[in-house]
């Protein structure tokens, strides 16, 4: 007899419809499994006939032949298990089968039968959903993660013996339902706030303006200064996320394993902070199947880069091609896949080697050349604001008042971007002003005759380029926004210029 079951199998972020074809013909008892299956795969004939026997089902006799289809298409991980073991107790005739074309089914089981929880719950859930099934069938401890997919029902099954009496109606499971209201109204709370940063006023204000128009960030000064204490708080003055937002960080972090058992939903804005011996595969994704890197993992929330020049030059510039694009492309021989990765770059760097400021540096003027060498011209222009963070007075490390709460500036982040969202609310592509393109510059960015001599002086005693000019309207842009004032004005572009001093200072 053949059985036909639907599963999903993992491509990039997206999952792809697979039909899991179980035929059990007269033969010599055996399995065989074609499709291109990975190792894991494969093995799932013996997890499924360790798992029906201790189930209480017969394992079928004679040659079992199962198929997933599209052959072409790549099949990974054990989420195929209970698929496949549905697919042989149907074609073996040990469980009725009119239920079985209205569910997707996905999970790994143990040897005992238990059905264990797997990566990339959301996105085969939604997959559930475009191929207009009634429901599916996952893993009890994937189930708040699949219940915020509407329209479908999520069944969550803890053993293969509960799925198959669901699908025969002999048991009634009702569907994981998941509040998605409450779920984005909860944020996890980091604990971490920008009252307990002493001093660093202007350091703060430059965040804020960074915060409210998702601009990237480079901070310069000597080591205990703050540097990492001030990126780390960033998190906490940004927008919450949006249900879209959400739903697509969730996937990202769903298909590398990182949603803890239980958890529905990523509602807080990633804080990534890799290494600085990281290599390329880790930062943008790769090894031999394409997956995501840390770039990617930070998508709709901070890339903080601590120690930059540490960080291998060949490994700083694969960063050029996301920053600007919002998104990266990795090409292996298994396939080519892009990722989201629409992040704050938030980097820090001690001026010199030795950490000081040039000025006060023992280091001799080739050592510090070549220390910040490390850092492109390129990479350095797709950073809008470039940041001193200076050694903190006594008077301020010892004084007991309390500067601003994260909640009060993320209060006027939050204003910023609600302008941002209803000036681009015709446009998908841009989220904030750092995603202007150059025809919304040339329509949002305009400027009166002291602005634009501002910005001539501008361009001929630092030396920036056309893409440096560019950002500095954004961040002009964002100074004007959070003013609340519709047009920019020459001292909105004074601020946003005083931002690329650091240019001339350091690097010329």
């Amino acid at each position: 007899m053949l059985a036909k079951i639907d599963a999903a199998s993992l491509q990039g972020i997206e999952a792809l419809n697979v039909e899991v074809e179980v035929h059990v013909g007269y033969s010599d008892t055996c399995v065989v499994i074609v499709g291109l299956p990975d190792a894991a795969v494969r093995e799932s004939r013996d997890r499924v006939g360790s798992a029906m026997e201790n189930s209480g089902f017969k394992f079928p006799k004679g040659r079992t032949t199962i198929n997933l289809a599209p052959a072409d298409l790549k099949k990974e991980g054990p989420s195929f298990d209970l698929p496949i073991a549905m697919g042989m107790l149907a074609a073996s005739e040990q469980m009725e089968t009119s239920l079985l074309p209205h569910y997707m089914i996905v999970g790994e089981l143990a040897l005992t039968g238990a059905v264990r929880p797997v990566k990339g719950i959301l996105p085969i859930a939604l997959r559930a959903q475009k191929e207009g099934k009634r429901g599916i069938l996952v893993p009890q401890l994937n189930a708040h993660e699949a219940a915020v997919v509407r329209g479908i029902d999520v069944i969550p099954v803890q053993n293969l013996r509960e799925a198959a009496n669901f699908l025969e109606e002999q048991v009634s499971i009702p569907p994981c339902k998941v509040d998605l209201t409450n779920l984005l109204g909860h944020v996890t709370d980091m604990d971490l706030d920008f009252s307990d940063v002493k001093g660093q006023e202007s350091v703060k204000r430059a965040l804020e303006i960074a915060a409210a128009g998702g601009h990237n960030v480079l901070l310069i000064g000597p080591p205990g200064t703050g540097k990492s204490m001030l990126a780390k708080r960033l998190p906490g003055i940004l927008p919450p996320l949006t249900l879209d937002e959400a739903l697509e960080t969730t996937k990202i972090h769903s298909i590398v394993g990182l949603m803890e058992s239980g958890q529905a939903l990523v509602t807080y804005r990633p804080f990534r902070t890799p290494h600085h011996t990281a290599s390329d595969a880790g930062l943008l994704g790769g090894n031999v199947n394409p997956s995501p890197g840390e770039i990617s993992l930070a998508h709709n929330g901070v890339l903080f880069l601590d120690e930059l020049p540490e960080f291998r030059r060949s490994v700083l510039e694969t960063l050029r091609q996301p920053l600007e694009e919002g998104r990266v492309t990795i090409s292996r021989a298994a396939g080519t896949m892009t990722f989201p990765a629409r992040f704050m770059l938030v980097a820090a760097m001690n001026p010199t080697p030795d950490g000081k400021m040039p000025e006060d540096s023992r280091c001799s003027p080739r050592e510090i050349q070549n220390y910040l060498g490390r850092i492109s011209g390129p990479l350095l222009d797709r950073i809008d604001l470039h940041i001193e963070v200076p050694t903190v007075p006594f008077d301020k490390i010892s004084g007991m008042e309390a500067g601003e709460s994260s909640e009060q500036i993320k209060q006027r982040v939050v204003a910023a971007r609600k302008i941002q969202l209803r000036r681009f609310a015709q446009s998908k592509a841009i989220m904030c002003n750092a995603n202007m393109s150059s025809r919304a510059l040339k329509v949002c960015c305009q400027l009166d005759e002291a602005s634009l001599d501002l910005m001539k002086h501008a361009m001929a005693h630092v030396g920036l380029s056309a893409r440096a000019y560019d950002r500095i309207l954004k961040v002009a842009r964002t100074i004007a926004d959070l003013a609340q004032q519709e047009h920019i004005h020459s001292d909105h572009v004074m601020e946003a210029i005083q931002f690329r001093e650091l240019d001339r200072q350091i690097w010329t």
